[in-house]
């Protein structure tokens, strides 16, 4: 076992996947739902994270190569397709139609975020998908990926702990404190968004 690489694996999906960063997030795209249905979301978003990632890491850029996608195309679609979250949030889209949707908010899954945003591309994104990837071909070979995929549910794993935990985070907050944090959320996740479209230009020679 190298312990060094398991180390600097676990510390590299950690700042990658970001568990306590992700609490407040989590928080803002649930505000308002019951716990049993907060706790659903959390558990299909890190079970589907989790089987796209152990995808990624066992295939690597084949799986993407493949179907004709490149890491910088991949990063730029993630990027986009988090700048429209960033606006329903900033502009508080997603709240109003929760409130006209409110009687029948415990059966429609329409608007659930398990899958879109949390679990693709916040938790499985362009940055842990080419991080699972990288470190997967660092330890070439059945055992290696093994190691890899271990460490990368650890991760996932203190995800669904900090998604568990946040009705507590939601209740120190507060109605107003909630949300003044998805705006400000809302400001990150658009610069963030901008980011992943930029190191996706740059990745094709169209960005400095």
């Amino acid at each position: 076992m190298d312990t060094a690489f398991l180390i600097t694996a676990f510390v590299t999906l950690f700042v990658i996947i970001d568990p306590i960063g992700m609490t407040p997030l989590f928080v803002a795209l649930t505000q308002g739902m019951s716990a049993q249905k907060r706790r659903a979301i959390a558990v299909r978003a890190c079970v589907t994270s989790a089987l796209l990632l152990v995808m990624f890491a066992a295939f690597g850029e084949a799986v993407l190569g493949f179907i004709g996608i490149s890491m910088p195309a991949f990063r730029i679609a993630g990027g986009i397709l988090l700048f429209l979250t960033a606006l329903e949030m900033l502009f508080e889209k997603r709240t109003k139609r929760r409130a006209d949707q409110a009687e029948e908010a415990e059966e429609d899954d329409s608007h659930d975020p398990s899958i879109f945003p949390i679990a693709i591309p916040l938790i499985a994104g362009p940055g842990s998908i080419a991080t699972v990837i990288l470190l997967a071909g660092q330890k070439p070979g059945i055992e290696g990926l093994a190691w890899v995929i271990g460490v990368m549910l650890s991760v996932v794993l203190l995800v669904f702990l900090m998604f568990l935990m946040s009705g507590l985070l939601e209740r120190a907050l507060g109605r107003v404190g909630t949300n003044v944090v998805t705006r400000l959320l809302g400001m990150l996740l658009a610069a963030l968004a901008v980011q992943f479209v930029l190191d996706g230009l740059r990745g094709f020679g169209l960005a400095g």
